[in-house]
């Protein structure tokens, strides 16, 4: 089965509008269309969360819509800080977007919602993690991917990290009892990261607008170009994954911005 992941589109209420100088109604596009030209097939695509930069209905059926001019294939989604979950669930039947369990064969793909209104950090409810432990046992035969929005350890870079998952040792404390979960893989933090905790892979995706720097303490933009993650996933549990990112193109962004 292949999953392509994206993450942190950024789409303003308006068509026209940017981040940092950059139309990021335009760079989505530009990364679709990498996805269309580089992927032979896929069976499902994920995004996780701040599909908005300021939550608007607009903005999601935009988002649906610039996925569905290229692409049939299955869609999910997730809420990031900048999100509405209310909107985003009023909206996703008629959008037709996928459940939060989404089976890809011998596996699982389990969508979590990370975000606190009027926060920028993660925390999963007690809600959340009971709907992940349901999924765990309900699903022992599976091999599970976790998706949500927030990085639940430290990627490195003590302005973004402070708005980490706050319990996220209640979250690894269930990961932890359930050797089925092989990826957990989330956006948030504009840019690549691997990491390997007790036998599971921990995985950020980078933006399909701006980057941001790694390992930098302050609010840094990376010159990094937008992208998305795919992933090989095998019968056996075994997997391949990376990031593609588009090339040939020049963005007009402001990189000496401390923030947005």
């Amino acid at each position: 089965m292949r999953l392509i992941q994206i993450t942190d589109c950024h789409l303003g209420a308006q068509q026209s509008e940017s981040l940092l100088g950059l139309n990021t109604d335009q760079s989505l596009d530009d990364v679709l269309q990498l996805i269309q030209t580089s992927e032979s097939g896929f069976d499902h695509l994920l995004c996780t969360g701040d599909i908005a930069s300021e939550a608007h209905k607009d903005c999601y059926q935009r988002f649906e819509t610039s996925i569905r001019r290229y692409f049939s294939q299955p869609l999910s989604w997730l809420p990031g800080n900048h999100d509405s979950a209310d909107l985003m669930a009023a909206n996703q039947d008629h959008l037709g977007i996928q459940s939060r369990l989404v089976m890809l064969g011998d596996w699982l793909l389990v969508l979590l919602d990370s975000s606190v209104p009027g926060q920028v950090y993660g925390q999963l409810a007690a809600s959340e993690l009971d709907f992940l432990a349901h999924a765990l046992r309900t699903h022992r035969d599976k091999h599970v991917i976790v998706s949500l929005h927030h990085q639940p350890v430290l990627v490195g870079s003590a302005w973004i990290d402070q708005y980490i998952v706050r319990n996220a040792d209640a979250f690894f404390q269930l990961i932890d009892s359930h050797s089925q979960v092989k990826i957990i893989t989330w956006g948030h933090v504009h840019q690549e990261f691997q990491q390997q905790r007790k036998g599971v892979s921990l995985l950020a995706t980078p933006s399909t607008c701006v980057q941001f720097k790694p390992k930098c303490d302050t609010f840094t933009v990376d010159t990094q170009m937008p992208g998305y993650r795919w992933f090989d996933l095998r019968a056996d549990g075994q997997f391949d994954t990376g990031v593609a990112r588009v090339t040939n193109k020049q963005y007009v962004i402001d990189y000496r911005s401390a923030g947005y």
